[in-house]
């Protein structure tokens, strides 16, 4: 016969929960994909993944070595920025209301050519601490000097996805140095940083580099982060160039039968449904709509991906174009811009929006499984908002109130692998003042157009 337990003894460690977040509503994920939002519920962390979604009282009995009283709040999946290039924060609003040919061959090619190791972890480190108080855990990156935003991923808590640029110009340098750094740092992080290889776009990384890649892609199981069909220009661009459009060069060069993350898409075109529908790698689409919006771009054709069941994430692209990375805001121009693309009131609706951000952007980024939902065995990467404001009051329905009515400014705290990185507004791992201060210092090397350099020539053949 068992033994009793001992109301006195103590509990057993591995009994012990290390976080329990209580008192919340909570933005659950059923196995069908279904949204549903439990009042009064509990989220359990133990060893930085959740352990267990749990009504409220029940979870009150549980021994926690720490808790946070959420009522008036609720838990959903950290937000993930798809796309970005983080040290860009430094360039914010340094180039405004100008065709993205000009943007890119006066100002930001010409300016990045000055670019420091230094300037690239600063930026880097000013946009996690705002991606953090977004309620942003985990990003795609794809930039230069990754290093040194891998060590400020280490730095701010963050979770992220990293590929080192690369352009054709470089010559196999270039490629080389892509690899090199996503074996060298992937896992880093305890685990949070993984890695890709990162050719810039098929207009700067020609055929022969973009199949290299592929192949480097197939044997070391690297997946792949590039921008294609940006715009329509580049698709015209490239039919009279070549007489194919970028998605169509990349099936031929081989990266439609790898992993893939394709930004943008604005400018795909109808025979490139064709060719993704055919795709045997997985494929996943970020759009960054607001950047779009400032560009005078059309939108990513999230209802045709979404018909062949290609995920679309969310994401804002750099700071320098897109001003900033509130992937909440994405979250909201995605719905608004998708009925007025679609002229089809129905489409996209709140709850739909809310599975892109959480759900698909984790599939996107090759974070399904490890993020995204709110599930047992999944890290424990989530926000807590504040629902108790007047602009999202009364709730007669959560999804709206959150794609709609809230705002990044809601959310109160950001948790990654159970570790509290803000806690009611609080930045606790980065001081953004400091890192400001350090970086206004370098501004005006870094901002010199006087030498006439650029890194690339923004050219897609018109």
């Amino acid at each position: 016969m068992a033994e009793p337990a001992d109301p006195a003894r103590p509990p057993h460690p591995a009994d012990v929960a290390d976080l329990v977040v209580e008192g919340c509503t909570v933005l659950a994920h059923d196995p069908d994909g279904t949204i549903r939002f439990l009042e009064d519920h509990a989220v359990v962390v133990r060893d930085g993944a959740v352990a267990d979604v749990t009504p409220a009282a029940r979870a009150s009995a549980l021994p926690a070595r720490e808790r946070i009283d959420a009522r008036g709040q609720l838990a959903m999946p950290g937000l993930i920025n798809c796309h970005t290039h983080t040290p860009m924060a430094a360039l914010r609003g340094i180039a405004e209301d100008m065709p993205v040919e000009e943007w890119f061959n006066d100002w930001i090619w010409p300016i990045e050519s000055n670019l420091t190791d230094e300037v690239v972890e600063l930026g880097a480190l000013l946009a996690c601490a705002e991606m953090i108080r977004g309620g942003v855990t985990a990003f795609a990156d794809h930039y230069f000097a990754m290093d040194r935003v891998a060590d400020a991923v280490v730095r701010s808590g963050l979770r992220a996805v990293l590929g080192w640029t690369y352009f054709s110009g470089q010559g196999p340098e270039g490629r080389e140095r892509s690899l090199d750094f996503a074996l060298r740092r992937a896992g880093d992080a305890d685990g949070r940083i993984t890695t890709m290889l990162a050719p810039h776009a098929p207009y700067t990384v020609g055929d022969a580099d973009l199949a290299a890649t592929a192949e480097l892609a197939r044997e070391h199981g690297l997946p792949v982060h590039i921008h294609a069909a940006e715009n329509r220009a580049q698709t015209d661009g490239s039919l009279e160039r070549h007489g194919r459009t970028p998605v169509e060069t990349l099936h031929r060069t081989g990266l439609l039968d790898v992993d893939l993350l394709v930004a943008h898409g604005t400018g795909l075109v109808g025979s490139d449904f064709e060719v993704l529908g055919r795709a045997a790698g997985r494929i996943g689409f970020a759009t960054a709509p607001k950047g779009y919006l400032k560009f005078g771009w059309d939108t990513t054709p999230v209802r045709a991906l979404r018909s062949l069941g290609i995920p679309v994430g969310l994401a804002t692209d750099g700071a320098a174009s897109n001003n900033t990375l509130d992937v909440w805001e994405s979250m909201t121009l995605t719905a608004l811009v998708q009925k007025s693309a679609e002229k089809d009131p129905r489409w996209l609706t709140a709850r739909q929006a809310l599975d892109h951000a959480t759900v698909q952007s984790a599939q996107v980024t090759g974070l399904a499984g490890r993020a995204g939902a709110l599930t047992p065995g999944r890290r424990a990467d989530l926000i807590l908002v504040d629902l108790t404001g007047p602009h999202v009051r009364p709730l007669h329905d959560v999804a709206a109130a959150l794609v709609f009515s809230a705002r990044s400014a809601d959310v109160l705290t950001t948790i990654v692998d159970g570790r509290v990185l803000m806690r009611d507004r609080r930045l606790l791992t980065l001081d953004v003042d400091a890192v400001a201060t350090e970086l206004a210092q370098r501004l005006p090397e870094l901002t010199d157009r006087a030498h006439g350099r650029r890194i690339q020539d923004y050219d897609v053949g018109r």
